[in-house]
Order: C-alpha cells, then sequence, then structure tokens
C-alpha cells in the first residue's frame, strides 16, 4: 500500500471509532459500478458497510455534492421504501481527499443481461423483477416528502422545463456532431409539457441496473445511486424505467445492456406495470408516454457530455466510445416513441 494510502486509511480508521463508535475498522476494496463515484467495501469487526464519495483526484462542489444529495435522500427514505440505512456523513476532505457518505452493506447481485442461474428461468422472474422494481418505486413517490428534506433540496414547480431548456442549451454550446433530433425532441417536449402534477422525492435514473436483487430469488433488496435525487414529478422514474423495459433488441437501441433482461417477448408489459404503479401509489400515470420520450431525451442530452469529452480527447473508455451509437439510438427510440403514439 503507498504512503498516502496508508495515510488515509488510519486516517479514516480514526474517524470511524471518534464519529461512529466503531473500532478496527478499515477502507477494503473499491466496487464495481457507477460511472461518477467511487463505492468501497469498509471492513468492521461487526460486519462490513459501504462508503461513497467522489473520485479523489477530482476537485467538483458538484461532485460533492451528489454524495450529500444521495445521503440526504437515504436519510428521508429510509423506513419508508427499501435504501440503505445511511449510516453516517463525513464533509472533512482531510479524511479521504473528499467527502463521503457511509451507509450500511447489503448483500445482492445488480442485473443487466442476464438472469441469475438461481432464479426460475424466463418470463417467470423477469415479470417478477418488474412489479418487485415497481413496487419499491412506488413507495417512494408514495411517501410524504415535506419536512424530511432542507429547504432547497429540489424545486419540484417547472422542473421538467427547466431540464428541457438547461439541456437544450448545454448542447448548442457544446456540441462534436450533428445530432439534429436533439434540438427537434427538445422543442416537442418543450411544446408539449402536461401541467405539473403531484411532486415527489425521485431517483432521476432509475431503472432495473441500480436496484440490488436479491441472489436466490427474484426479489428487490435495496434501490441504490441516489446522486441525482431530487423533488419533482414522479413520472420522470416511471418514464425511464418503462422506457429501458422491453424493448426490441433486434434493431438498434440505446445502452441495450441497461434492463436488457427484460427484452424477452414474453414479459410483462410496460402498461400492466404502470397500472401496478399507480395503484401502488395512488398516482395517475396518464402522462407516461410524455415521460417515456422526457427521459429517453434527457440521458442522451445528459451523456452527450460524456461523448463530447471524448472527442476532446479527455476521457478515453468503452463507456464513452459507444456513446456514438448509444445517444443517437436513444434520441431514434424516443422518436419512434412519439410517432406510434406512445406505450
Amino acid at each position: 500500500m503507498q504512503p498516502l494510502a496508508l495515510e488515509r486509511d488510519a486516517a479514516f480508521s480514526q474517524w470511524l471509532a471518534t464519529e461512529c463508535g466503531i473500532e478496527g475498522g478499515r477502507l477494503g476494496q473499491v466496487l464495481a459500478g457507477g460511472n461518477s463515484n467511487v463505492t468501497r467495501r469498509v471492513e468492521t469487526p461487526s460486519g462490513p458497510l459501504v462508503l461513497r464519495h467522489p473520485p479523489v483526484d477530482v476537485i467538483s462542489d458538484k461532485a460533492a455534492a451528489g454524495i450529500s444529495r444521495e445521503f440526504t435522500a437515504l436519510k428521508a427514505l429510509h423506513g419508508s421504501a427499501p435504501v440503505p440505512r445511511p449510516v453516517a456523513w463525513c464533509d472533512d476532505r482531510s479524511i479521504l481527499g473528499q467527502p463521503f457518505a457511509l451507509t450500511e452493506w447489503i448483500d445482492g447481485v445488480a442485473l443487466t443481461t442476464e438472469l441469475p442461474a438461481e432464479y426460475p428461468a424466463g418470463a417467470v422472474s423477469i415479470d417478477q423483477l418488474g412489479r418487485e422494481m415497481i413496487a419499491a418505486l412506488a413507495a417512494v413517490h408514495r411517501m410524504a416528502w415535506e419536512g424530511k428534506v432542507p429547504e432547497g433540496f429540489g424545486r419540484p414547480s417547472g422542473f421538467v422545463e427547466r431540464q428541457i431548456d438547461r439541456w437544450l442549451d448545454i448542447r448548442r454550446n457544446r456540441q462534436v456532431r450533428d445530432l439534429p433530433l436533439i434540438g427537434q425532441l427538445g422543442e416537442w417536449l418543450r411544446d408539449n409539457a402536461p401541467a405539473s402534477g403531484r411532486a415527489s422525492i425521485i431517483h432521476c435514473d432509475f431503472h432495473l441496473d441500480n436496484c440490488l436483487m436479491d441472489r436466490g430469488e427474484p426479489r428487490l433488496k435495496a434501490i441504490l445511486d441516489w446522486e441525482m435525487a431530487t423533488i419533482g414529478d414522479p413520472l420522470v422514474d416511471l418514464g425511464l424505467c418503462l422506457f429501458f423495459w422491453k424493448r426490441d433488441g433486434r434493431g438498434a437501441i440505446g445502452f441495450p445492456f441497461v434492463q436488457g433482461l427484460s427484452n424477452d417477448p414474453a414479459a410483462i408489459e410496460r402498461r400492466e406495470l404502470a397500472d401496478l404503479w399507480s395503484e401502488l401509489s395512488g398516482i395517475d400515470h396518464g402522462d407516461l408516454s410524455y415521460f417515456m420520450v422526457f427521459s429517453a431525451w434527457r440521458l442522451a442530452a445528459i451523456v452527450e457530455g460524456a461523448f463530447v469529452l471524448y472527442r476532446e480527447g479527455k476521457v478515453d473508455s468503452d463507456y464513452a466510445r459507444n456513446l456514438e451509437r448509444d445517444v443517437p439510438n436513444l434520441l431514434w427510440e424516443a422518436a419512434a416513441l412519439i410517432d406510434r403514439g406512445g406505450v
């Protein structure tokens, strides 16, 4: 271990003992998953914990704010929705070089394109995973959030319109290729925006891949990765996860691995999952088609930023390279939703 790593491990162990009363804890391995924050295991005599922080070599108040936002959301939701129990928050950068959050360890598996061998094969498990995902999301959305998050955590009124204007402006000013659908879909979204509905805590990047499932059966254990959480229209979350549900993988689709296991022709339909969400959350999903388009467009506009950095030679990864086709494919899928009149 390098001297700096040893120094940080010692500082963290001391912090853990002083602030949490946990003696003998130490930093463990960095875990896979996530493109923007570091997730690592913490070893303690009483069992593991999870530590989340921005990359140590990145100086960004925005990155630190994302982890703080995540911890705030977990504190509000724990006990009402399946999320990891928040343990402690530290904003002292002298410990690890970045603020960090500590949460409970939940043993589980994040699923993308394949079912675990222990699950029943085929649609039986896929359907149950879809229902588990939707039930967990409904628990988030039906929770009364007022008084549980600090003032300024989110501005629900006009959230969708602000997002449209923001990402249209960003993509106009930072572009490295011609993507006319960014502007065309953005204008369509602006012209067809529904009236603001009920506001909830929303995840803003919700899909099966950001959930932990039981290793032995299709049962959801926790929703993860809350760094983009805010207060807004809950159909933003439903729209994204159902956009990625049961797509036709024979054609060109963006991020084909996201919820890829649901692309079974025999899997439960989007509409049935939407009806279940409304039943459990008490919220109407009449504007679902709009929010499926919005969520796909917004995701494309956001991740195009990583492709810009790739073209500028500032990042180089499989993820960034694959955006050359993933972003246009997302936009084409969103446009096709409009052409066929929705879900």
